[in-house]
């Protein structure tokens, strides 16, 4: 299936996106270590939210849809190990927040990944957890992760996370019910570190505190155990990139309701660059509203907080007078496509001008024509290259459907906001 692109602006109305994806993923982790019922609100019905639903429930937690809310049993650490293989696809979280957590298990969890996921980085999570006293294995000419419970140790560890976050956030959401106090050491830089602070903000909402920085090292201390709880789930600050950058490319006014510039999440910074580039933006009690009259310019900007915002960003500088430079991401690689090389390489067909770094990337102004963009399978990629459509007649993508992985309800929101697409 393939998806054309109509060209649409200025824009105006309102847009409701999702609940985060990465902060229900964590408060999904949490409720079920935790015992007794949590009730999670806003939740993201994302794919990969549904892969993190699925595992748990194969490792004997109890969590089901209701509605936007997911309601989970928690079972106060206890998991076992199920008779087949969890299928967690391309979603990072999912496999690597489940990956600590069957260290708890009772006998010998097998992951089962999409061929993408297993080129992916997890090596420095591996080692860290066979240092924690886990036996956990990667066969990649399977495409699976084996990881044997209940092995997880505690004492200290050496981690290095300049690949992903989610190494970090993943020993620190299963480290409460180690054997012994856990301490990591950071080696290196952390990438997003931002989202490594969510992790840290999921788990005091659910009882726990977290001691120490990234200069120090993380302690989290045995026995203290999470609580259940009823959690409100932010909306998702990487889907609010997309009608905020809409408005930007094709000028007029945008809602998006419920989005705050406080919010925990690194990505919700994406509008302060927006606002960099020519917009307007303000808060109110409905959400954050973001509007473009004159022309925009370019940026160079430090994106390493926002990773999941960088394309978004590429099909806004598109349309700006004057060159953009993105900075310090190059982490993107490791993503659900190597998302610097690709966007590069498809926008390049429209006759965007665009140079890929060992960082970042440059774009600077140039003539754009419609043609067919391979999306790579990337939701990310899918959504931006949208984008690009509102102002370039024939933009043609491939895989629209890709975008459930995040945001499935993405294309409805579209129309309402742009004018309805033509489905091929």
């Amino acid at each position: 299936m393939e998806r054309e692109i109509q060209p649409a602006g200025p824009v105006q109305g309102r847009f409701r996106v999702p609940g985060s994806k990465s902060i229900t993923n964590r408060a999904l982790l949490c409720a079920a270590l935790a015992r007794g019922r949590s009730l999670l609100t806003n939740a993201s019905d994302s794919d990969d939210s549904s892969l993190m639903l699925n595992g748990l429930n194969l490792l004997g937690v109890l969590a089901r849809r209701s509605g936007d809310q997911l309601i989970v049993e928690g079972t106060g650490g206890r998991l076992y190990a199920p008779k087949f293989p969890i299928p967690v696809g391309n979603a990072g979280t999912t496999l690597r927040f489940l990956m600590s957590a069957a260290a708890l298990s009772e006998g010998r969890v097998v992951f089962s990944m999409s061929e993408r996921m297993a080129q992916r980085p997890n090596e420095d999570l591996l080692d860290a957890l066979k240092e924690l006293g886990v036996t956990a294995r990667a066969v990649p000419d399977m495409a699976r992760i084996e990881v044997e419970g209940p092995t997880l140790r505690g004492g200290g560890v050496r981690l290095r996370a300049d690949k992903s976050s989610q190494f970090l956030s993943s020993l620190l959401l299963a480290g409460p019910y180690a054997r012994e106090d856990l301490v990591i050491g950071i080696e290196g830089k952390v990438v997003s570190a931002s989202y490594v602070k969510i992790t840290i903000g999921v788990m005091e909402q659910f009882g726990v505190a977290v001691e120490g920085s990234f200069a120090s090292g993380f302690l989290v201390r045995a026995g203290h155990h999470y609580v259940p709880t009823t959690y409100a789930v932010e909306p998702d600050a990487s889907s609010a990139s997309y009608p905020l950058a809409a408005a930007a490319i094709a000028g007029g006014e945008v809602l998006v309701e419920g989005m705050t510039l406080t919010s925990l999440q690194g990505d919700a910074g994406f509008a302060r660059i927006l606002e960099k580039m020519g917009c307007e933006v303000s808060e109110s009690a409905g959400g954050l509203r973001l509007s473009r009259t004159g022309s925009l310019r370019g940026v160079d900007v430090e994106m390493e907080e926002m990773p999941d915002t960088v394309p978004t960003l590429v099909a806004v500088a598109l349309f700006a007078g004057t060159p953009t430079r993105i900075r310090n991401v190059a982490h993107l690689r490791h993503k659900e496509s190597d998302r610097l090389s690709g966007v590069a390489a498809e926008l390049k067909k429209i006759g965007a001008d665009i140079d890929v770094r060992e960082d970042g990337l440059v774009i600077r102004p140039s003539a754009l024509r419609g043609g067919h963009l391979h999306t790579h399978d990337d939701h990310r990629l899918a959504m931006s290259f949208a984008l690009v459509g509102l102002r370039v007649p024939g933009v043609i993508l491939d895989n629209p459907e890709c975008v459930k992985k995040s945001f499935p309800e993405f294309w409805g929101e579209f129309e309402t906001l742009c004018g309805r697409p033509h489905d091929l």
